[in-house]
């Protein structure tokens, strides 16, 4: 092998390697969570403005939100790697293949934080960026420190983190807050349980195995479902209240009802299942209530442009 070609193996292999690491840190950020960051904070930037705001204030509110949000991915990855070791749906992230070292996580973690906040004080709003930061302590603090490993209640709480970007896309537009983000806010607030519930169901030997006390795994599929069902009822039941509080139309409405019917019908159907023997089949759940809150954003998104 002559020099020409040796460099060229040498160098075709560098940039496989930074690809791999660049591809590593990504994957810090749970890249797919930032997708639900994106379905709920930009139809709330809409239904603020009453039509489409300035088209670079949602960019840059995205931007920074999507910076928080991978912050506090990496803060995570970084508490939980040693059960994450341990559980088959975790054994590929990057700080239990080694290809990102725990000092590196935690300083692209903080790196994050700290531009994620600095970019939405100076592009958005003071009231953004603290809504901002607070989401990130609340997840990596009292979720992920606190919670997590002590309660089965833990994903109730701890979903609260996963509420912010609603009231951080409303505090962007109008640099304030009032009823209607609130309602929302309580909307992916009781979402979330049913939401995670199905999955920690699934998961529920992995989690029994790292001693992390998610209710798929300490109670019954009988019991689990009947909170599901009850969770998804009081989640279809704070989407109606928009309606009157942010003066709806008929698309949004229609949705509410229609979509949050289906959701409600599968919730029962995982009861019924689990309560006949049968297999429960809880990420019919699961992808069902993704379905059901990005369609209900969608008409959150479409409704405030139409005249009905």
């Amino acid at each position: 092998m002559d020099i020409s070609t040796t460099s060229h193996v040498i160098a075709t292999t560098d940039r496989r390697s930074v690809g791999r690491t660049l591809r590593a840190y990504v994957a810090l950020t749970k890249p797919r969570v930032l997708e639900l960051l994106l379905v709920t904070t930009v139809p709330v930037m809409i239904l603020a403005q009453g039509g489409l705001p300035n088209l670079w204030l949602i960019l840059a509110t995205v931007i920074g939100g999507s910076l928080s949000a991978g912050s506090a991915a990496a803060f995570n990855m970084y508490l939980d790697r040693d059960i994450d070791a341990h559980m088959q749906r975790t054994v590929n992230r990057p700080l239990v293949t080694g290809e990102v070292s725990p000092r590196g996580a935690l300083i692209f973690a903080w790196t994050l934080a700290v531009v994620s906040t600095v970019w939405l004080l100076a592009f958005t709003n003071p009231l953004a960026a603290g809504l901002s930061a607070a989401a990130i302590f609340f997840y990596v603090v009292i979720y992920t420190m606190i919670l997590k490993r002590r309660t089965e209640q833990n994903i109730v709480w701890g979903g609260i983190a996963g509420c912010f970007p609603v009231l951080i896309g409303w505090s962007a537009v109008t640099g304030s807050l009032s009823w209607a983000p609130f309602i929302l806010f309580a909307l992916v607030f009781l979402w979330t349980p049913p939401h995670y519930w199905p999955l920690s169901m699934k998961y529920a030997a992995q989690y029994d195995e790292v001693d992390v006390p998610m209710l798929g795994a300490t109670r019954s599929g009988s019991q689990v479902g009947l909170q599901v069902i009850l969770y998804a009822w009081a989640t279809v039941a704070c989407s109606l209240l928009l309606i009157p509080v942010a003066s709806m139309g008929l698309v949004y409405s229609v949705s509410a009802l229609v979509f949050g019917g289906w959701f409600i019908y599968e919730s029962h159907r995982l009861y019924s299942r689990a309560v006949r023997g049968g297999e429960p089949r809880p990420m019919r759940v699961f992808h069902a209530s993704i379905t059901y809150l990005t369609l209900l954003f969608v008409a959150i998104a479409v409704d405030p442009l139409l005249p009905f």
